[in-house]
């Protein structure tokens, strides 16, 4: 499936993929693309690990995600980026690793240590 970039004006750049539009710009009024790709990553280790709680009957409630990012000043990259799931009272100890595996499973997480190739081509409509 093909993902169609549009700029319906100002400072608005949409990407729509399947049936979703998802709104980006860079004046604070919705996200910016970066913060798209960093949500991506976080959001994937989500997925992943409520797949795990789900499949064992293990509630969510109050488990939460924080990513933190580590930049280097010289050149504003991200250097380190850590998920730390916050497990809520009762999460079982004999899950604690597992929890970790599911999360690292994340498919944006994979491609980011096995990056795709990206070309960037021009034509007239």
């Amino acid at each position: 499936m093909d993902l169609t970039v549009k700029f319906p004006g100002d400072l608005r750049v949409d990407a729509e993929y399947g049936p979703f539009t998802i709104p980006t710009n860079q004046d604070g009024t919705v996200p910016p693309p970066f913060a798209l790709f960093l949500a991506s990553i976080g959001t994937c280790a989500g997925i992943y690990v409520l797949a795990f709680c789900r499949q064992r009957s293990i509630p969510t409630d109050g488990m939460l995600i924080t990513q933190k990012m580590d930049f280097d000043p010289a050149t504003q990259m991200i250097k380190t980026l850590t998920l730390d799931i916050a497990l809520p009272a009762g999460f079982p100890e004999k899950y604690r690793e597992a929890v970790i595996r599911a999360a690292d499973q994340c498919a944006v997480k994979k491609h980011l240590l096995d990056p795709p190739t990206i070309r960037i081509e021009t034509h007239y409509s």
